[in-house]
């Protein structure tokens, strides 16, 4: 077992209403009146009120080359995560000097040196820190970052981990794509991180606080590479969203959720807290459907989707810290993370509040 015993989520500072973004960055897209139409009413239907963006909104319009998104990605990223980072150690009682092993999981920019060797000198970790920088997990990123974490924590006892989770997704923007897919990501993504303290037995049995890590479980469907994730080009990262994501989870979560619990004699019934990802209002809906619970049990994402959007593999991590904060949990009872990514790919993780000592 391991234990996250602090997560720290936050946002860039540039907050705008949902309708204030459709209509700076719609014409960017699009000057077909039609087309418009066609954006204003998607981005109204994805459940998002207000988002953040890594720029000032007047700004995206003369981002128009890759150049410029990915020297965005690392100013911008690395002042993100290093905020993160700070205040999670912060919240553990514990300092970058401690820490063993350091992941960085992003989809919406790269970088070498990667984040994590720049996080070394700016927020002083050691230099022996283990490092692993991941690509390519989007969305699905924060839940495997967690179940790969434990994973390493289970054979590391006494270590200390970091995860950060760094999503600019406004700097992936397509200009010229009215797509129905651009349509969509432009008015469903926002900009966030969020860095979490994992800490294995050894240092868990000294602190009370957080969420153990108890199981995981990872899946990948075949025969949907396509569906979900990048074409990568000289324009950047162009997406693919394809419209039938809500189909597969509907099809196949109730099934992954179910067998990892029946491994640990647990049933749905038995979860306390559903930390589930914020892709949207059809994949809450059908994540809902596939697991037979009302839409409830899963306010705290839908919460967070309505505030700040869907930040890819931030999304679950602001979901736990959100949950970690509220203070109603049962000690001893069992919690569910589940996330998707390109694949198309799941991760569920199996938690457990600390019993009260």
């Amino acid at each position: 077992m391991s234990r996250i015993a602090a997560i720290a989520p936050v946002l860039p500072a540039h907050a705008h209403a949902q309708a204030d973004i459709t209509a700076a960055i719609a014409p960017l897209l699009t000057t077909d009146p039609r087309r418009l139409a066609v954006i204003d009413r998607m981005h109204r239907a994805t459940g998002v009120r207000t988002r953040h963006m890594t720029l000032p909104l007047e700004d995206y319009a003369g981002l128009t080359s890759f150049d410029d998104s990915l020297r965005a990605f690392v100013t911008h990223g690395l002042d993100l995560a290093a905020r993160a980072c700070e205040q999670a150690l912060d919240r553990a009682g514990l300092t970058a000097a401690d820490v063993d092993l350091v992941v960085v999981t992003s989809i919406t920019g790269i970088a070498a040196p990667s984040l994590d060797a720049l996080l070394v000198e700016r927020i002083g970790l050691r230099p022996d820190v283990r490092r692993i920088p991941v690509f390519g997990l989007g969305c699905v990123g924060g839940a495997a970052g967690v179940a790969r974490v434990h994973d390493y924590l289970q054979g590391h006892p006494d270590d200390v981990a970091l995860l950060v989770s760094v999503e600019l997704c406004s700097l992936t923007l397509q200009q010229g794509d009215d797509s129905m897919a651009n349509i969509v990501a432009s008015g469903l993504f926002g900009d966030g991180a969020s860095a979490a303290v994992m800490v294995g037995d050894v240092r868990a049995a000294d602190d009370a606080g957080g969420i153990d890590v108890v199981a995981t479980r990872s899946a990948l469907y075949p025969g949907t590479a396509r569906d979900l994730g990048w074409d990568i080009g000289g324009s950047g990262f162009r997406i693919l969203l394809a419209s039938s994501l809500g189909d597969l989870v509907r099809e196949h979560l109730g099934d992954d959720v179910t067998d990892l619990l029946a491994a640990h004699h647990l049933k749905v019934s038995d979860v306390g807290a559903w930390v589930a990802h914020t892709g949207g209002p059809r994949i809450l809906e059908s994540a809902a459907h596939s697991l037979d619970l009302p839409d409830e049990a899963f306010a705290a994402s839908w919460a967070s989707l309505a505030e700040v959007g869907n930040l890819s593999s931030s999304g679950v991590l602001h979901v736990l810290a959100r949950t970690l904060d509220d203070g109603q949990h049962v000690p001893g009872s069992p919690a569910v993370m589940f996330a998707f990514g390109p694949g198309v790919s799941a991760e569920t993780v199996l938690m457990r509040w600390p019993e009260a000592s």
